[in-house]
């Protein structure tokens, strides 16, 4: 099935702009980024989280009131679902579980006639956070570098480059937009939202992969042409393919994002932005590198002759 006709659009003939639109959305992330910083979850940064069920709805306000009582104004309240499910976040440190007593006795003295569960209990040290923030960027990195040595190997070395830059880019352009969104959507750096890089990394690839090899299949084909035009027949040739996997994955994302609740919603994100900024780089960056260097070498050989 085809998504789109036939299509002769000129992806690398408009290859500059969008290096100057990457550019300006890199650089936005990263100014937000050094000011702004990232919201950690207490994955990383340590402390106690607990999710529980009242009998009754409650406010937000009535909790942060119980809350300031025992001395834990700075505690993060959000509704889990539904109002009668609320996620309690303090990233202060206490030994056993003396923070989570503190809080069940506090929300106890607070709704009396409103008895709640606990329905999940984690505790995670400020060590544990370090290592697993650590762990998460050796995590990221070393997928970059695998795909890069794999693709290089499948293809040529400037393939490999092209693919691992793009995929640098994705992971970057993410994380801005993750930064700059942050406080719209309340959004959390925690292992789940890690699980997302990871998988954007993956899709990114996927793409980029049919259409290296689309580029591959057609340099035996058309011997003659030359390689910017022979990358416009191939991205156009695998246009619709790409708009179908994508947005199929696109459409799923968004239901995530506007009905998958509180905790759902970093990983929802990250993974729109990603399977968006993956689709695109993968046309605009990972190919249009490998044309530059083409190019480029094509260049100075006419300068040596």
């Amino acid at each position: 099935m085809r998504f789109f006709g036939k299509t002769n659009i000129d992806f690398m003939g408009q290859r500059k702009i969008w290096y100057t639109v990457s550019a300006s959305v890199i650089l936005l992330g990263m100014v937000s980024l050094a000011i702004k910083g990232f919201d950690y979850g207490i994955d990383f940064l340590g402390g106690t989280e607990l999710i529980v069920r009242f009998q009754e709805p409650v406010t937000i306000g009535d909790l942060r009131a119980a809350m300031d009582k025992i001395g834990f104004g700075k505690a993060e309240i959000k509704s889990f679902g539904s109002p009668r499910d609320i996620l309690i976040q303090t990233v202060e440190q206490g030994e056993g579980s003396t923070i989570a007593e503190r809080i069940r006795g506090g929300l106890t003295e607070r709704f009396p006639q409103n008895q709640f569960s606990v329905l999940r209990e984690d505790k995670i040290g400020p060590k544990v956070g370090t290592e697993l923030r650590r762990n998460a960027v050796y995590a990221v990195m070393a997928s970059l570098i695998a795909i890069g040595i794999y693709v290089g190997f499948r293809f040529k070395f400037i393939y490999g480059v092209g693919a691992v830059v793009a995929l640098f880019h994705d992971v970057l352009v993410t994380l801005g937009l993750v930064s700059i969104c942050d406080g719209m959507l309340n959004l959390e750096l925690n292992q789940s939202m890690v699980a997302a890089f990871l998988t954007l990394v993956g899709l990114s690839m996927n793409d980029t992969v049919v259409i290296f090899d689309r580029i591959r299949e057609n340099q035996k084909i058309f011997r003659n042409m030359p390689l910017q035009e022979l990358m416009n027949k191939s991205l156009n040739e695998t246009l619709s393919r790409t708009i179908i996997t994508s947005g199929t994955v696109f459409v799923v994302l968004i239901v995530l994002l506007m009905f998958g609740g509180e905790v759902n919603r970093g990983f929802a994100f990250a993974l729109t932005i990603g399977i968006t900024t993956g689709t695109y780089s993968s046309i605009y960056i990972a190919s249009a590198m490998a044309l530059e260097w083409s190019l480029r070498g094509k260049a100075q050989a006419k300068l040596i002759d």
